[in-house]
């Protein structure tokens, strides 16, 4: 029997994915489960697994070509027992895994070959969107090649064809909205012997578009402080191997920061809202977005409804969400959602450092490094000079929305709870 595997739907609004590498070749074996290709969308890279065992006996879907959802991209023979006919939609409330949307079961004997996407001799593959567009408005391939793209991997969007359609014919036609991404002709004048060339990945080109959107968008805006964090570092050195012992995971400085935040951003609700235009959106949840580094890249996967969590809860989100996210395991609907973000650079040795928004996003929290410096505490007897383990802490906002008197009193609300801060329910 040949299954069919097909081009997964990762999500409800992405309509199309792109291949980056199969993990296994035509001719060998692969057991269900196991890891058959890997797929990059607008969102985030995914590893796909192959819904039966058995023999890859073709591959249809080329690396880094783009194939629209329920393509078939490769065939495999199996003699596993699986369900004829069409795969069934995912209910809201259940959402579609890779391995439930990887694949569709059809007979071997087909009368018709599987459809495949229009590509051109640019090796540019357009979504069947673009294709009626271009049709109904007798734009031919030749033309369409021509239209820059500023989606993702340069994929021509709707926008671009419309924006090509206004500015048609025009003798004074206007920019293209920047990506970031915007080739100045530099590679080309380069000497091939003295740098070395090589292409950005889907997930960097990805954070590249993000990024340039946000300085775009956002009227960016920080604040700084520092926080003492001697009773924090010290509790969590104290009770390190209890706190293992009975979660299962270490308790860390993020996971009191998480909590904080949370706890901030209720007195200061505006912090957790979006712009879309001249409406303001408040969320009435707090999906607090946690950045991880992931090899060369970065994800930023939210702590979903913060607020009606505890710090034992928070802390075994947090920890969930980093294995995940290290492991390669997850899904889009993981990625989605963030109101509010975190991003802790003193892990990595820096002081202070000034975030860009996470768009949709309004604000985020910059941490750096904890270090052991002298202050002056007032006590009974004066000044003294003692040693303390102190953070600085920068918030950056979008000054369209969050004033710097709003700003500065959410940091130093933050500052008042991290330097208070106690553990009563990890103590139980």
């Amino acid at each position: 029997m040949i299954f069919d595997i097909v081009m997964p739907k990762m999500g409800e609004s992405l309509t199309e994915g792109t291949v980056l590498e199969w993990k296994k070749a035509v001719g060998e074996n692969i057991d269900k489960d196991e890891t058959l290709l890997e797929i990059a969308t607008d969102k985030v890279d995914a590893e796909i697994p192959s819904p039966v065992s058995g023999t890859l006996v073709e591959i249809i879907g080329e690396v880094n070509k783009t194939y629209d959802i329920d393509t078939v991209i490769a065939r495999v023979e199996t003699s596993d027992k699986v369900e004829s006919g069409d795969k069934k939609e995912p209910s809201p409330a259940a959402p579609k895994t890779p391995v439930e949307s990887a694949a569709v079961h059809r007979d071997a004997q087909r009368s018709t070959p599987p459809p495949s996407p229009v590509s051109f001799d640019d090796n540019r593959v357009y979504s069947p969107l673009v294709r009626s567009i271009a049709a109904s408005e007798g734009i031919n391939p030749a033309e369409l090649q021509r239209i820059p793209g500023t989606g993702f991997r340069g994929r021509v969007t709707k926008g671009d064809v419309l924006f090509y359609l206004e500015t048609r014919g025009s003798g004074n036609k206007p920019a293209p909205p920047a990506t970031g991404l915007e080739a100045t002709g530099l590679a080309d004048k380069m000497d091939p012997d003295k740098v070395e060339i090589t292409e950005m990945d889907s997930m960097r080109k990805s954070i590249a578009k993000h990024m340039r959107q946000s300085i775009d968008t956002s009227a960016h805006v920080y604040v700084t402080s520092e926080v003492d964090m001697t009773t924090i570092m010290d509790h969590l050195e104290a009770h390190a191997a209890d706190y293992k012992s009975s979660n299962g995971h270490s308790v860390t400085v993020t996971h009191c920061l998480t909590a904080a935040v949370r706890d901030a951003l209720l007195k200061f609700p505006l912090l957790n809202a979006s712009l879309d235009g001249e409406k303001i959106i408040q969320h009435k949840h707090l999906n607090i977005g946690i950045a991880v580094a992931v090899g060369d890249g970065l994800v930023v996967p939210p702590v979903r409804q913060a607020e009606d969590l505890s710090l034992k809860e928070i802390a075994a989100e947090v920890s969930d969400i980093v294995k995940k996210s290290r492991e390669r395991k997850l899904k889009l609907e993981d990625l989605e959602g963030a109101t509010f973000s975190i991003t802790n650079f003193g892990v990595f040795g820096s002081l202070a450092g000034y975030p860009i928004i996470n768009q949709p996003n309004v604000a985020i929290l910059g941490v750096g490094a904890i270090k052991k410096k002298p202050v002056v505490l007032e006590s009974e007897m004066g000044d003294e000079i003692v040693i303390r383990q102190i953070c600085v802490l920068t918030l950056g906002f979008d000054h369209r929305l969050i004033d710097g008197a709003m700003g500065a009193s959410f940091l130093e609300t933050l500052v008042k709870q991290l330097e208070g801060f106690d553990f009563p329910e990890l103590e139980n």
